[in-house]
């Protein structure tokens, strides 16, 4: 199916499977790496590197079957997850620095809140429907 006639629930669902199998080993290894003694802000920032470029070939390949440029795709990709790593970042310095939660569970939640803001810039900036021809 073209990108342009892919429903978003299609989508949605590819993304999601994407997401899981990936957020599942992340967060496996996050657990281990903390566990061992790593800080949780560097073992996540050293994973979240690992995720986004892992599932950048999904989503692009599979998820979105998007067919314009990878450069400039792969840098809006960047740019996206860049903004959900500040935010995860963010959430560690208030919720485990300051409010002292846990931050396994605040890990956890923010996987989830990320993963949607991400769909949505997936599906409507960095993996925009194209025309047949097009490759932006």
């Amino acid at each position: 199916m073209k990108p342009a006639t892919m429903p978003a629930r299609q989508q949605f669902l590819r993304y999601v499977l994407v997401g899981l199998g990936s957020n599942a080993v992340v967060y496996l290894v996050y657990l281990l790496l903390t566990r061992w003694g790593w800080n949780p802000k560097v073992a996540m920032s050293l994973l979240y590197l690992v995720g986004v470029l892992q599932t950048f070939v999904f989503n692009k390949r599979w998820s979105f079957r998007f067919n314009g440029a990878a450069t400039p795709a792969l840098l809006r990709y960047v740019t996206a997850y860049a903004v959900g790593y500040l935010i995860q970042l963010f959430a560690l310095l208030l919720l485990v620095d300051q409010m002292r939660l846990p931050h396994q569970w605040v890990m956890g939640v923010m996987i989830v809140i990320v993963a949607a803001m991400l769909f949505f810039a997936q599906r409507y900036w960095v993996f925009p429907p194209t025309t047949s021809g097009s490759t932006a």
